[in-house]
């Protein structure tokens, strides 16, 4: 069944903001949970009623970006808050780090930036303190007795698709230094039965760590999320396209991924190469096979429903047709990407793929009612649209680059089954965008409802520049408007430059503490322009 909004959701204004993005006085030098509550009221003020967050999964060792992950399930433990951690609340931050790690922490936390390995290291240090105290003083004292114990078990039953194998796949990665999973010992390699149980008795205690920080994570998430619910705030998850190939769930389903092919995408207007991302393309044809077909994305899907109001599914086009060039020969002897090939190969098949895939994890989320964003950029084929439409799964208006020809449509015009917004977290802020216009785009882009009439509207990004773009993107007909936090707040910051490597990635945290950020005039009135732009717009306040 195509899935609908209801008449209660109506007209929505959310924010896009990497979790590790947020910023309290409490938090240990990156964006935790516990600070989603503070930050949905700081921006639920200005008429924001939904958060979208990137992927939260567990980055890959040596990695910052949330797409490179070592599963496609569980939280990430560094964003894990540790005041409410109740095992750690009898020791002083001293006790459980040290001299040194105390001032490692004090430095992390000034940082304009993270410092993900140094966040990384003290809160591991911590959460072995926290797992000790609570195998010690709860787990082993029986479960019958200890109603945390009970929990933590409980937890460990409900998440037993997928727990156990990450678990088990953490444990051995960190015994093997990081080592990628088919560099391990072929009896591991391969998942031989009696080396895994082997494995499991020999590595007990770091298998109850991450059976641990994931129970304390997903207690964080709930009740911060009830708190959202207070607030009248929903929150939106991002679910990248494909997993990691040194990941737990290639490790375990093997057999439901191509391990001889690359997946990227084709040549297009930014990349005359094309792309290609190193990922293990689905095997469909086995997927299919499965029951129900296509068993592990409904499981994926179930478990972000439980996380989520609504998930943006990255890369769509991918479950339409998946482009893809063999894994040991992706370029050619000038370094230069070959082309690759599309499965299924014609439009006919892709058409009917996808709409089983994408329908299978749309059942999926909406039995436990949650709603699915399709992200519907770059190259797209011109079946997609419509397709989606009849599934009912909104699609991306992107401002900046809906045009027919050079002028630039009205959002007003935009269907009510999209989103609309002036970029995502791979493009760079609207107040950039405006500095860079060139002259006949910019002569466009004054053309648009709003800015035709402002009086000496110039190439300053002002505040009532910044005022009329606002007021312009909320008045789309999209049911849903999605902006950046840098482009609520009008600042030139970004959170990724594709194709680039460097701190500029994955790093931005907010300029100061939210308990901050509340006096600072600046926030304040860019606040003020976007609840002013929410209200004209008729759209739900929180």
């Amino acid at each position: 069944m195509p899935q609908t909004t209801s008449s209660s959701a109506g007209r929505v204004a959310g924010v896009t903001v990497p979790l590790f993005s947020l910023r309290s006085e409490q938090s240990w030098g990156i964006g935790e949970i516990g600070d989603l509550p503070a930050f949905a009221a700081f921006i639920a003020k200005a008429g924001i009623s939904l958060i979208q967050v990137l992927p939260l999964n567990e980055i890959s060792i040596g990695n910052t970006s949330p797409y490179a992950a070592l599963s496609a399930f569980g939280i990430d433990p560094m964003f894990i808050s540790l005041g409410p951690v109740v095992d750690l609340q009898h020791l002083s931050t001293r006790d459980v780090l040290g001299t040194a790690g105390v001032a490692a922490l004090a430095a992390a936390k000034k940082r304009p930036t993270i410092d993900y390995d140094t966040v990384r290291q003290l809160k591991r240090k911590a959460l072995v303190a926290g797992l000790k105290r609570f195998v010690d003083h709860e787990l082993t004292a029986g479960a019958g007795k200890s109603p945390r114990a009970r929990a933590f078990l409980d937890f460990c039953d409900a998440q037993r698709h997928w727990l156990p194998d990450y678990a088990l796949y953490r444990a051995i990665k960190d015994a093997h230094q990081g080592a990628a999973w088919w560099q391990w010992s072929d009896p591991l390699r391969e998942r031989d039965r009696a080396a895994l149980r082997a494995v499991q008795a020999r590595h007990a205690e770091a298998i109850l760590y991450y059976e641990y920080v994931q129970w304390l994570a997903h207690a964080q998430w709930a009740a911060a999320r009830g708190e959202l619910k207070k607030l009248g705030v929903e929150l939106m998850g991002d679910l990248p396209f494909m997993v990691d190939r040194d990941s737990a769930d290639v490790w375990v389903h093997r057999g439901e991924f191509r391990m001889d092919m690359s997946v990227g995408v084709p040549a297009d207007q930014f990349d005359e190469d094309g792309q290609d991302w190193g990922l293990p393309p689905y095997h469909w044809r086995i997927m299919a096979e499965g029951d129900p077909d296509f068993a592990w994305l409904r499981r994926r899907a179930a478990y972000s429903a439980t996380l989520y109001d609504r998930f943006r599914i990255d890369h769509l086009v991918g479950f339409y047709r998946t482009y893809m060039r063999p894994y040991e020969k992706r370029r050619d002897d000038k370094g230069k990407l070959v082309p690759g090939t599309f499965d299924p190969p014609t439009e006919p098949e892709q058409l009917a793929h996808g709409e089983k895939v994408i329908g299978a994890i749309m059942a999926s989320a909406g039995e436990r009612g949650a709603k699915l964003i399709a992200e519907d950029l770059g190259s797209i084929p011109a079946y997609v649209g419509p397709s989606l439409h009849k599934l009912g799964a909104p699609g991306y208006k992107v401002l900046i680059w809906e045009k027919d020809g050079d002028a630039f449509r009205d959002p007003a015009a935009y269907p009510a089954l999209s989103v609309a917004t002036f970029g995502t977290h791979d493009t760079a802020p609207v107040a950039v965008w405006w500095d860079e216009l060139s002259d006949a785009e910019r002569a466009e882009v004054v053309k648009l409802p709003g800015l035709k009439d402002m009086p000496d509207i110039g190439k300053a990004f002002t505040p009532a520049v910044h005022a009329a773009l606002l007021h312009l993107v909320l008045k789309a007909g999209s049911d849903l408007v999605l902006l950046l936090l840098q482009d609520l707040l009008g600042v030139r910051d970004r959170i990724n430059k594709p194709a680039t490597l460097g701190d500029h990635n994955w790093t931005w945290r907010l300029p100061s503490p939210l308990e901050k950020l509340r006096d600072d005039p600046q926030v304040t009135a860019a606040l003020t322009r976007v609840k002013a732009a929410v209200v004209a717009s008729g759209r739900r306040m929180p």
